[in-house]
């Protein structure tokens, strides 16, 4: 396989590159991945042990004990995984849905629409992109990602 010249460092978000197909069979050279999205995933893969769960409940009304545990949980999760997964926190299904509509609505607009939130201060409460700072980043993270920050009082149900 011939080399391919490395795509200009612009604000090219993943989705539109990979549905551009302007590359054949593997990641512009300025881009990262763990593995080529296109290749088969492999048994080994996989990660046998579980994400983390985080039971809300436990953290706003359970006894002193259990907040405890909760509470060294939640920091063992951030630590070593770096996420976890919350359970019991009272956020309604229907909101729930209507926020991952909102995104995928987000994330099927024109590169164009999109840039409206690229390259917004660190602080802004909504930003877009591909890499941390896109101007000054010389490798891109092979995904993009929307920060959204709300407060849960802001919320209506």
């Amino acid at each position: 396989m011939e080399a391919q010249a490395p795509l200009p460092l612009s604000n090219h978000a993943i989705k539109e590159l990979y549905e551009s197909q302007a590359f054949s069979s593997s990641i512009p050279s300025n881009y990262h991945a763990l593995r080529n999205p296109d290749e088969e995933l492999q048994q080994e893969d996989f990660i046998s042990e579980e994400i983390p769960v985080i039971d809300f409940s436990l953290l706003t009304g359970g006894t002193a004990m259990e907040r405890a545990e909760v509470i060294h949980h939640l920091c063992m999760a951030c630590r070593e995984w770096g996420f976890f997964m919350v359970v019991n926190h009272e956020m309604p299904k229907r909101l729930m849905d209507e926020m991952l509509d909102a995104f995928e609505k987000f994330f099927n607009q024109s590169e164009e629409e999109k840039n409206e939130y690229i390259n917004k201060h660190v602080l802004n409460p909504i930003r877009f992109g591909t890499s941390i700072n896109n101007h000054e980043d010389k490798i891109r993270y092979w995904r993009d990602y929307l920060k959204v920050v709300v407060s849960y009082k802001d919320f209506r149900f």
